[in-house]
């Protein structure tokens, strides 16, 4: 892993930025050509009121990027964050998070109050990250999102039956959680949490070793997930640890 370098983050606006952009998904992501998003795309979702932001670091090398769909709900105009991305050797270094913040700064320039976004349910990292670190509340479980088997490895040629859960994170800009979090502010819940969900430590490690055992937590996670929301609860936080992380939900 390389040293966090010295960042800047600024829209990606040329031909050889969004290629890298392209670049960057494929050694990122699990997923084949098809699905990556082309320079086509990019260029487009930019002319329909979107954009892309690239964090930079010297000599100008793409080293991460957010790409930011224009949506609407109801009458009121959204962005749907597509996806983030940062290059491998430079994750766990504080430039994800920069990359959000940088797109919650330009959706307000723009008076967009409201993003939102999908993850996977077992990734304690990414649930931190988005709960935790960025402030999102969770009210919808997606089952299979993206159809069976997707991303379910860098090895594209393994087929293992899995589903693609989602949940829908709710970034509701100028909340006072996100606020506080936004100012480098600790924040502290009102109310105490009235559900916990408890996930595997280590999503990846299990899916290797027992796919069978895998496959059983993902459903139990999806039932208890449900429940609580048919129940009126919603996610606001989430609990690390080294056995046992969990999700927190709150009634509203």
């Amino acid at each position: 892993m390389n040293s966090a370098p010295e960042t800047t983050i600024r829209p990606c606006e040329t031909i050889e930025e969004l290629d890298a952009c392209i670049r960057l998904q494929r050694e990122v992501f699990a997923l084949p050509d098809l699905e990556i998003s082309p320079r086509r795309h990019l260029i487009v979702t930019g002319q329909a009121g979107g954009f892309t932001l690239g964090a930079f670091a010297t000599k100008n090398e793409l080293i991460g990027f957010v790409l930011t769909v224009p949506g609407f709900r109801g009458p009121e105009r959204i962005f749907y964050s597509h996806m983030t991305a940062v290059k491998k050797d430079f994750q766990a270094q504080g430039i994800g998070v920069r990359l959000k913040w940088a797109q919650r700064e330009r959706a307000l320039a723009e008076n967009v109050r409201f993003i939102k976004w999908t993850f996977q349910p077992i990734q304690a990292r990414n649930a931190f990250f988005n709960l935790e670190k960025l402030g999102v509340v969770i009210k919808k479980y997606a089952p299979n999102f993206y159809g069976t088997d997707y991303s379910t490895s860098h090895d594209q040629t393994q087929k293992i039956g899995l589903d693609s859960d989602r949940l829908f994170a709710e970034w509701n800009l100028k909340n006072e959680k996100v606020e506080a979090l936004s100012k480098n502010k600790s924040f502290a819940e009102k109310s105490e949490a009235v559900k916990a969900i408890e996930i595997p430590n280590d999503w990846n490690a299990l899916l290797k070793s027992d796919i069978k055992k895998a496959k059983a937590e993902q459903r139990r996670v999806r039932e208890e997930f449900q429940n609580a929301f048919s129940q009126g609860l919603i996610c606001r936080g989430f609990r690390r640890g080294e056995k046992n992380p969990k999700y927190l939900l709150y009634k509203i």
